[in-house]
């Protein structure tokens, strides 16, 4: 009776027990990624015990402020980036070594990539750019919060979930071998009965469905909440990413969600939808894999865009050279993007005519892309760029190092050369000289730029510069000898080699990943040392970079209601009219009651039901899967009847807090460039403005 209530789930699933029972060199490794997640959790209840942030906490998990929600998916995606920085510093270490054999085993070595490759891009790039969405995008379009404030609770939740699962993988069972794609049929239940495969299912499956959530959410604010006068061609250009990595989530998101569902029922019922026989075809599951996978590139990259356009003008002092080409390039590239999907398998018996077809449609969306480059040079061109400022060394990274990623897509858009080098190294460089200068240097460029925003403080320069400067400096050693090893004929998710001639350059490769260890840990070090400094750095007036759109036109931290009086757009760049206007801080006349929602647990209750219903599933426990999708059934049914609670803040309250503002900005002598990292900086930038 117990063992059935349990499942396949017993005391030999749990890798400390196994590491207990049957030490070795693996199961060490292991066992001490597992031994974290108990350690971890009992540190943070005991230093929530300490602080007592009990309260606090409850406070952020329940809250449905869209800033609040932006938070928590950044620091859920820093806690994720720290495993996937483990897990590469580990990888390169072991083939850096690996001559004749290294020391980590094929079948260990194979879940580090797969939960590398799931972990970093559904789990660590996602919500960070969708935690970047969610601070600024309501503020920048003068909207009090998003269109659907729960359902932006229970995107966040579904995400945790997922995250949940392919954490536990570390402590309980073991997360898939079959790579971030997971093809069957090597992921089918005849070749791999294990647990593995179902925590991926369930663990992309569940976050697929809060991306989706999360695009119509946004889609719907964009569309419907901005303020008076904010029409399509003034929004920001962030948000205009924004809005077309919305599209993207929408209808890219659903066909992944479908594959993970077939591929769940081939395995848990017996269907044969990606099976070798009885009408199957695990062609159909790349297919639908891939329809999401090449739109999901631009999911990653479009938000990043957006971040540098917002930098180029705000840094170079100047209006965005090219606003609407821009614009046009990047709906482009969101309709572009569902047309190339097959490139990412010119292999696999595709007839040259099609491959040629999507090889002329990969060139296309590189045309697009490089119209914003030339934009973005444009716009620095005779500017006065604050090169020492932190964002803008992630901004020359980018500039520099994606484009050299772009030139090695083009190289892989000939079906021809692409047959060469698709199983090698050569490809693992172009992946990660698109993404990580892409869209990591965006995203972490974005944190610096908007961090202001969210804690009302600004990060520590000093630091932030030499993190900067270790992402990229590691980034080039680590992954630019991966293109001649490549071209050399080293495949990739290679384990061990027995070529000597590999050697050298997998050693500086390796060497490069130490300093990528270093740049996470300097990150780290640059949030402790700011958080300590937080006094001398606020920046409460709101506006430390001179900033032209309306989210610098708040105080920092920004109000819960976010704008005292929704502004009214009359130009592209309002904010920055209104202070060549002289009448960006002016008395305001007339406040009024403003409604927010009030917290609810919705959310909250749906990520601890998709736990359940993950892990249940996984360990064939159906007693739990079922109880908590019924539960979660009834969650949803019961919220739908609930009357709407509201908070009010009153018109009084909201008047004291907006001229006490208002009154500070008036008084505050401006900074200039000059002093503008020093503790001189409140807040309150003087116009800089260069011709152009």
């Amino acid at each position: 009776m117990l063992a059935s209530l349990f499942g396949r789930l017993n005391w030999d699933s749990i890798i400390l027990v196994k590491e207990f029972e049957d030490p070795d060199l693996q199961l060490l490794i292991t066992s001490g990624a597992a031994a974290a997640i108990p350690l971890g959790g009992i540190f943070l209840v005991l230093l929530l015990w300490y602080l007592k942030w009990w309260k606090p906490l409850l406070g952020w998990l329940t809250s449905v402020d869209h800033k609040k929600i932006g938070v928590m998916y950044i620091i859920f995606s820093v806690v994720m980036l720290f495993r996937g920085v483990v897990e590469a510093v580990l990888m390169r270490t072991n083939q850096a070594v690996a001559l004749n054999g290294g020391f980590l085993s094929s079948d260990h070595f194979n879940q580090l990539f797969t939960t590398h490759g799931t972990n970093m891009i559904f789990f660590v790039a996602m919500p960070f750019l969708i935690g970047l969405i969610n601070v600024a995008v309501p503020l920048q379009i003068g909207a009090r919060d998003v269109a659907f404030p729960k359902l932006n609770s229970i995107s966040l939740g579904l995400t945790g979930a997922g995250g949940f699962l392919i954490t536990i993988s570390l402590l309980i069972g073991q997360f898939s071998t079959g790579g971030w794609t997971n093809y069957p049929s090597y992921t089918g239940k005849l070749v791999n009965p294990g647990p593995g495969v179902d925590y991926w299912i369930t663990a992309i499956g569940l976050s697929g469905i809060g991306s989706t959530l999360t695009g119509v959410n946004f889609a719907v604010t964009i569309y419907k909440m901005r303020t008076k006068g904010m029409k399509f061609m003034r929004m920001p250009l962030f948000t205009w990413t924004a809005l077309a990595t919305s599209i993207l989530l929408i209808f890219a998101m659903p066909p992944l969600t479908a594959a993970c569902v077939m591929l769940g029922l081939d395995r848990y019922l017996d269907f044969h939808f990606f099976t070798n026989d009885q009408g199957g075809n695990l062609m159909n599951f790349i297919n639908l894999f891939w329809m999401f996978g090449h739109p999901e590139v631009y999911i990653l990259i479009l938000p990043a865009f957006g971040v540098m356009s917002e930098l180029s003008s705000t840094f170079a002092a100047k209006r965005l050279y090219g606003y609407t080409s821009i614009v046009a390039a990047t709906m482009c590239i969101a309709v572009l993007a569902f047309f190339v999907w097959l490139h990412h398998f010119f292999t696999m018996g595709q007839s040259t005519t099609v491959n040629a077809a999507f090889g002329i449609a990969t060139l296309l969306i590189s045309i697009p892309t490089g119209v914003k480059i030339f934009d973005w040079l444009a716009t620095l061109w005779g500017g006065r760029i604050r090169l020492n400022t932190t964002p803008v060394i992630y901004l020359c990274g980018f500039l520099v190092l994606f484009v050299l990623g772009g030139f090695s897509g083009i190289i892989l858009a000939n079906p021809t050369l692409d047959y060469q080098v698709h199983n090698s190294l050569f490809l693992v460089a172009h992946f990660h000289n698109v993404i990580i200068p892409g869209t990591l240097f965006g995203i972490l460029a974005g944190i610096h730029y908007w961090f202001p925003k969210m804690f009302g403080f600004r990060l520590m320069e000093s630091y932030g510069k030499v993190t900067a400067w270790l992402w990229s400096i590691g980034f080039v050693i680590t992954f630019m000898p991966l293109y001649p090893l490549g071209l050399m004929g080293m495949t990739r998710r290679t384990v061990d080699y027995t070529d000597p001639a590999y050697v050298p350059l997998m050693l500086v490769s390796g060497a490069g990943s130490l300093l990528l260890g270093l740049a996470f840990l300097f990150l780290i070090i640059t949030f402790w040392r700011s958080i300590v400094n937080r006094k001398q750095l606020a920046t409460p007036i709101g506006d430390p970079w001179d900033g032209r759109t309306l989210e610098w036109w708040t105080p920092c931290p920004v109000p819960e209601y976010n704008f005292a009086v929704l502004p009214e757009v009359d130009s592209r760049d309002a904010f920055h009219t209104a202070k060549e206007r002289g009448d960006a801080y002016a008395p305001i006349e007339k406040y009024e009651d403003i409604k927010i929602p009030s917290n609810t647990y919705f959310g909250l209750i749906i990520g601890i039901l998709g736990c359940g219903l993950g892990f249940g599933l996984v360990w064939y426990m159906w007693w739990m899967a079922a109880g908590s999708f019924l539960a979660a059934l009834a969650t949803i049914i019961v919220y739908a009847f609930l009357p709407e609670r509201e908070q009010v803040i009153p018109a009084e309250e909201v008047r004291r807090v907006d001229e006490n503002w208002r009154r500070e900005a008036r008084e505050t002598y401006g900074v200039t460039r000059d002093d503008e990292i020093t503790e001189a900086n409140k807040g309150l930038a003087r116009p800089d403005v260069v011709p152009g």
